[in-house]
């Protein structure tokens, strides 16, 4: 895909890794499929950068807006799945 991820300048190295993985996951549950705890850990993972609600809202909406791949969505399908299922949004 050609389009940028949302970081931001203020982010250790790592933070700006951890969130790009974050979103690449999400990229990977809509092309196939992803698994339920490897997601969630990513998002763990996400959340200890991003920690407050109204920035991951920004942060989702600008990828979404770049990418066309809605985060929240997968969040929600994640969230609501249990261990061992596949989570996609196709």
């Amino acid at each position: 895909m050609e389009y940028s991820y949302p970081i931001r300048h203020d982010w250790s190295t790592q933070e700006i890794i951890e969130v790009v993985s974050f979103f690449e996951m999400i990229e990977k549950a809509y092309e196939t499929k992803v698994k339920r705890e490897e997601f969630m850990q990513a998002y763990r993972k996400f959340k200890g950068i991003v920690p407050s609600m109204a920035e991951e809202k920004t942060l989702f909406k600008e990828f979404e807006e770049a990418s066309g791949l809605s985060s929240y969505r997968i969040v929600k399908l994640a969230k609501e799945a249990n261990d061992g299922d596949a989570i996609s949004g196709s």
